[in-house]
């Protein structure tokens, strides 16, 4: 007598891989300091991002600290700005 044969099932697709890229957290692009329009925001978090990202690559493109990264480039581009408005 013959076994019977399972139904195949269809494997699910893969979905493409997302490009991961660093997000500003809405609470600090709430608070953008001193209360300007929303471009001087993105202003702030286009330069956070650059400086993270040379984080990134000053550490040999060594994945995992993106986090940290990102926080550090906040510290150094708020510094940054408040020295600018302080002067």
């Amino acid at each position: 007598m013959a076994k019977a044969r399972t139904p195949r099932v269809p494997k699910p697709k893969a979905e493409k891989a997302e490009t991961k890229v660093l997000q500003m957290p809405e609470t600090a692009a709430a608070a953008n300091g001193n209360g300007n329009s929303n471009h001087s925001a993105v202003d702030v978090e286009s330069e956070i991002r650059r400086r993270a990202y040379e984080l990134y690559e000053s550490r040999g493109y060594v994945d995992g600290q993106a986090i940290e990264d990102w926080i550090q480039a906040e510290r150094e581009v708020r510094a940054r700005q408040s020295q600018k408005h302080s002067a």
